[in-house]
């Protein structure tokens, strides 16, 4: 099956290019925003419809800061060790989503204290924000023909014309957008639909995407560089990033329903 031929530049305006990566970063906040403002009217919100926009611009930093360092840390540290202000130029590209997901944690945490609000109650209204930004951002790397798939002979397997192999591979960025996006999103959504126990929908959120991330890995091409660095042979960076979610989401979710100490009730 040949790649569909999509155009990287969304809109030109002469010199100015908006390109669909920007796009779906772009779309990515904005349904989070969309989502917020709806949530933040819902009695029992930790959240008041004015609070939403500093909420997600702290998100926002935490983001592109978080994304950029993490990429650095654990994808790139060797080239930033060679050249330091590498790290800065974030124009050449590089995203992780672990790093962006640790940056979002400090932007909640540095928010939760601002605003005195328990930080479980705020990440419980944060999580459902998140899948569908993710789902957007899955897209932006397929359009971008980035992070493809391994080599394979199903149906649907893609030729990228950005692949030097030139090699039938699994679009995994649309499982990923499919699974940590909209499918992850629908299950959130229907979980906080209710009151649920403090610290229940974020830790839902971490096994989640940590499970969904850590399946989508088999079928996800490592980077060149980091392919003779399988743990045992076969664990890749990003199944090792996700198992410490798994692990604390599971936890949470035990001590959410299972602690014997007053838990209020909120609706997310």
């Amino acid at each position: 099956m040949q790649y569909p031929v999509i155009d990287p530049v969304a809109l030109a305006l002469g010199p100015i290019k908006v390109h669909w990566y920007g796009v779906m970063y772009l779309l990515a906040f904005a349904s989070a925003w969309y989502l917020g403002m709806r949530r933040a009217r819902k009695v029992g919100s930790p959240l008041q419809p004015n609070q939403v926009e500093d909420l997600i611009m702290y998100g926002a930093f935490g983001v592109i800061l978080g994304g950029r360092f993490g990429y650095v840390l654990f994808y790139h540290f060797d080239k930033f060790l060679i050249d330091p202000l590498w790290l800065l130029r974030v124009w050449e590209g590089g995203m992780s989503f672990h790093g962006g997901f640790l940056g979002v944690c400090v932007a909640v945490f540095l928010y939760a204290r601002k605003t005195k609000i328990t930080l479980l109650s705020l990440g419980d209204f944060v999580a459902p924000l998140v899948p569908l930004g993710l789902g957007f951002g899955r897209l932006g790397n397929f359009i971008g023909q980035e992070l493809w798939g391994r080599a394979s002979d199903l149906p649907w397997a893609m030729v990228f014309p950005k692949d030097p192999a030139q090699l039938a591979r699994h679009p995994s960025q649309l499982y990923q957008a499919l699974l940590e996006g909209l499918v992850l999103f629908l299950l959130l959504f229907w979980f906080s639909s209710k009151p649920r126990p403090r610290g229940a929908v974020t830790g839902l959120f971490l096994v989640g995407y940590g499970l969904f991330r850590f399946l989508v890995e088999f079928v996800r091409e490592p980077d060149a560089h980091l392919q003779d660095q399988l743990l045992m042979g076969w664990v890749t960076r990003g199944q090792v990033l996700s198992l410490p979610m798994v692990v604390v989401g599971c936890a949470l979710l035990v001590w959410a329903f299972g602690s014997k100490s007053k838990i209020d009730k909120v609706k997310a």
